[in-house]
């Protein structure tokens, strides 16, 4: 292993911490095999948002690493997205079980974007993500947070649903770009 291993290292250690918010809110919602006690519920979801967002800065640190080492690889080109998509899946499956009503339509619908967007990208053709896209996945961490934070504190529910809400503008916005590009390829 070498310095250069080192941005795949971090985008792999996302992936692990993904799994690992799941589990707890999971837990606090009851629904894992080991549900967290009512007691212990707040530490539960603390513990998942710190998860959170150590993984979420692990996004922005993985491609700074690489450019900064000189690692790009095709290996991390490949991992990055992927552990996008495991690190919003594993939060919002996640706080649908704790918190439904605040996240099940705005999680549902970027859900389905992801996936729409994945089906495009199936098809062979290369849809370079934009600098919007970047954006959209920002919001969506932050908005994820505020909702884990929303769970210890009620009183962030209405900024985590607007926030939630933004993403998923943000998420759709993009989504309908990508679809409008793939079509105007297909035209050529």
């Amino acid at each position: 292993m070498t310095l250069k291993d080192l941005p795949n290292l971090v985008t792999a250690a996302r992936i692990a911490l993904a799994v690992v918010v799941f589990a707890l809110l999971a837990a606090a919602a009851g629904l894992a095999p080991v549900a967290a006690p009512p007691t212990a519920r707040a530490s539960v979801i603390g513990a998942a948002l710190v998860l959170f967002v150590i993984a979420a800065l692990t996004d922005f640190v993985d491609g700074w690493l690489a450019r900064r080492l000189d690692a790009r690889s095709a290996l991390g080109v490949m991992l990055d997205p992927i552990a996008d998509k495991i690190a919003l899946v594993g939060a919002v499956v996640g706080l649908a079980a704790l918190d439904a009503p605040l996240v099940a339509w705005p999680g549902a619908l970027m859900l389905m974007r992801e996936l729409f967007v994945a089906g495009l990208r199936e098809t062979g053709m290369k849809l370079p993500v934009s600098q919007l896209a970047k954006w959209k996945t920002t919001v969506q961490l932050v908005g994820l947070s505020a909702a884990m934070g929303a769970e210890l504190s009620p009183g962030l529910r209405p900024a985590a649903l607007a926030l939630l809400w933004l993403a998923t503008g943000l998420t759709l916005w993009t989504g309908l770009d990508y679809l409008r590009r793939t079509l105007a390829s297909l035209k050529d």
